[in-house]
């Protein structure tokens, strides 16, 4: 059985985004050569990547771009490659390697999981991310700890969340990257 990680950057009190949406501030630390190095090693996992529509759109507007692969040519080139699965009921997918999830989101990643192939990186996407949670169905989550504290927003948790710490790393643009079991 495939595992399931959430990659998510989230704020020092444990939000994915503010009250308005906003995630500009996740960006910080990405002039960080230390930090951009590791963020192209884990881009270059192998692992097949999980995206609500939201994100989806987000990415799939910047990582085929000349300015991506001119920006940070490592992480372009493993997400361009990666295969990719959109959870979406109003999009058609057009970028490459992308198949759109159908049906259900729980039972469609239950589906996935229990298929042959690579582990699933959930990148981003906080809602799918909270979803699947709630259902049981993430085995790992690995945050980016963001130094700014954001006071509410949205959030990945669900009531009762209880995480065992796997591995945490320290760079120097104070970024902190935790990776718990579920």
């Amino acid at each position: 059985m495939r595992a399931l990680r959430v990659f998510e950057s989230i704020s020092i009190d444990g939000y994915f985004a503010n009250e308005t949406n906003d995630m500009s501030w996740a960006h910080a630390g990405h002039g960080d050569p230390e930090f951009g190095a590791w963020l192209g090693e884990n881009a270059s996992s192998g692992s097949e990547l999980l995206f609500g529509r939201k994100t989806y759109e987000m990415m799939e507007a910047y990582w085929p771009t000349p300015m991506a692969a001119q920006q940070m040519p490592v992480v372009a080139k493993g997400m361009n490659a990666a295969k990719k699965y959109v959870a979406s009921k109003t999009i058609q997918p057009q970028w490459n390697n992308t198949e759109l999830l159908k049906g259900d989101l729980i039972e469609a990643v239950r589906a996935l999981k229990e298929s042959a192939g690579p582990n699933v990186a959930v990148l981003g996407s906080g809602d799918i991310a909270s979803q699947l949670g709630e259902a049981g169905l993430v085995d790992e989550y690995q945050f980016v700890i963001v130094p700014i504290a954001l006071g509410a927003g949205r959030t990945v948790f669900t009531e009762g969340c209880e995480l065992r710490l796997v591995n945490q790393r320290l760079f120097r643009c104070g970024n902190i990257v935790v990776t718990y079991a579920a």
